[in-house]
């Protein structure tokens, strides 16, 4: 599988993914030096607005249909190591800088409501953790992407311990870093020996020696399939904590519970690293026990779906049901990209892009309700629709997008991973069906109870949609139905990617003609 590169400097003519990767720094070096809450945060808010302008220009200029590298970017290299800066994305990866970026603007609009002190410290920590992301989204080089997906974990633990809403956010905290530390060390060792492969590879062929942990050098080489399902495993640990799947997910509920009332919580439901990382590393790079494992894959994938909703169905706070609901959904998503072909890695890539934007608007709601009642609890709640109209159509609109009703983007990411699922076999097809059936039940029963019915006398003054809050929710209600009516622009700039990644599956890891010049 060999992919062109198309670099920055022919494309747009400046580096623009080390400028997206390096902005959040230095506004958090420009926020260390302000003293002014106030002032901090709209500093803060101008540097997030930059970022989702850049990442949106290039999300323009991508050059949808076509497989290869874009906006490529090769700095320093560290021969002896065969580590080295190289940035770059294709259509797997392109979409998910804006969505970031678009995520980070509006946690930081919301915190002037949602963080009551050290707004400066608050806006430091998420635009440190935008960087983290974001560099992992663009980075090529496999060393690199997995210190991106580390130091994503000192953000995350000072907002979960210095912003946290739960009395047990410390404890959360930790288990959090201990579980993201272990699968990261699992990782590290799968990504080393894909570098000790490439470097038997070239022994083997005559063509010298040295390592390499370049994405596209190590798509050049095939690697063993004994060795393959070694890899294969120890990244999957990685990933499957990181995303989560079931059942290495049991860190998720607490941290959403106790941690911050946007922010984090809003990534973690988001952006899902995880299971970019599968259709990123572990699929392109290891198709052979890709395909020999797939049925654990899907047996993960579709538990996940069950046990996600069944115990989302029992759940009274909001929060602690949309982190179950992440979990089930998270089961769609692996149904449609273990699926190993070309509809499913359509519906599972377009899932990740829809649960940033209904997976997170539905923690911002539940962010509205504990502003305005604390915990977002059915026993705190009730017939809301009479108060907060607007708060009650937002929750229902993203209940539905969630469910995959026809107009919202939940339905063609769900139709697609329909399809590839029962291309691949009809037990997976069945599978993510009862999860929409399953999804559609603890949506509506939740909206029963905390939005309909009688007035509870505790809430007879809620306030409803503050503007800001209008804003956040108009921003996300246009994705999801623009998503929803016109997913042709979002699929065009997939295909390339997807249709060669369906290609490398079939075939398997092999060096095509020629291959032996470029991977030297």
């Amino acid at each position: 599988m060999i992919l062109n590169e198309i670099f920055a400097s022919q494309q747009i003519g400046f580096p623009i993914l080390s400028v997206l990767l390096f902005l959040p720094l230095i506004f958090v070096l420009v926020l260390n030096f302000i003293r002014d809450d106030h002032l901090a945060y709209q500093v803060g808010l101008a540097g997030a607005l930059i970022e989702l302008l850049l990442a949106g220009v290039m999300a323009f200029v991508f050059i949808p249909e076509i497989p290869d590298m874009q906006f490529m970017e090769r700095g320093f290299r560290i021969p002896y190591l065969g580590v080295g800066y190289h940035l770059g994305v294709d259509g797997v990866s392109v979409l998910f800088v804006p969505v970031t970026a678009l995520l980070t603007v509006m946690v930081i609009l919301y915190a002037e409501y949602a963080v009551k002190s050290d707004a400066r410290h608050y806006a430091m920590a998420t635009l440190g953790l935008e960087a983290t992301m974001i560099g992992a989204f663009v980075s090529l080089d496999m060393v690199l992407f997995w210190l991106f997906f580390v130091l994503e974990l000192v953000p995350s633990y000072f907002l979960i311990t210095r912003w946290g809403t739960g009395p047990r956010r410390q404890r959360a905290a930790r288990e959090y870093v201990v579980f993201m530390s272990t699968g990261s060390v699992l990782m590290l060792v799968g990504i080393a020996l894909l570098g000790v492969n490439y470097h038997n590879v070239l022994l083997a062929s005559g063509q010298g020696s040295g390592y390499s942990f370049d994405f596209l050098h190590l798509l050049a080489v095939p690697v063993p399939e004994k060795l393959q399902t070694l890899i294969f495993f120890l990244i999957f640990f990685g990933l499957a904590v990181k995303a989560p799947i079931f059942p290495f997910h049991t860190w998720m509920p607490k941290v959403l519970e106790e941690g911050p009332i946007v922010g984090m919580s809003v990534f973690l439901v988001g952006i899902k690293l995880g299971t970019y990382g599968f259709i990123r590393l572990v699929i392109p790079l290891l198709p052979e026990a890709s395909k020999k494992w797939f049925w654990l894959m899907a047996l993960l994938g579709g538990i996940g779906v069950v046990y996600g909703a069944l115990i989302a169905l029992i759940q009274t706070n909001l929060r602690r049901l949309v982190a179950f609901s992440s979990l089930s959904h998270m089961g769609v998503v692996m149904l449609g990209i273990f699926s190993l072909n070309f509809y499913g890695f359509q519906g599972g890539l377009l899932q990740m892009i829809n649960l940033g934007i209904t997976g997170a608007g539905l923690f911002f709601l539940a962010g509205f309700l504990h502003t305005r009642v604390g915990p977002p609890d059915t026993s705190s709640l009730g017939g809301l629709v009479h108060n907060v109209p607007l708060l009650t159509a937002t929750f229902l609109i993203l209940a539905l997008a969630g469910v995959g009703l026809p107009g919202t983007n939940g339905f063609n990411g769900e139709h697609l991973v329909m399809l590839g699922t029962f291309e691949q076999h009809w037990y997976m097809a069945i599978a993510a069906g009862v999860g929409t059936f399953l999804t559609a039940a603890y949506f509506l029963w939740y909206f029963q109870r905390a939005f309909m019915g009688s007035i509870n006398p505790l809430i007879h003054k809620m306030p409803d949609l503050r503007p800001r809050e209008m804003f956040i929710v108009a921003v996300l209600g246009g994705m999801i139905f623009w998503i929803g009516l016109d997913t042709g622009p979002i699929l065009r700039r997939m295909n390339g990617s997807l249709k060669a990644l369906a290609i490398r599956v079939e075939r398997g890891s092999y060096v095509e003609a020629g291959t032996a010049a470029a991977v030297k």
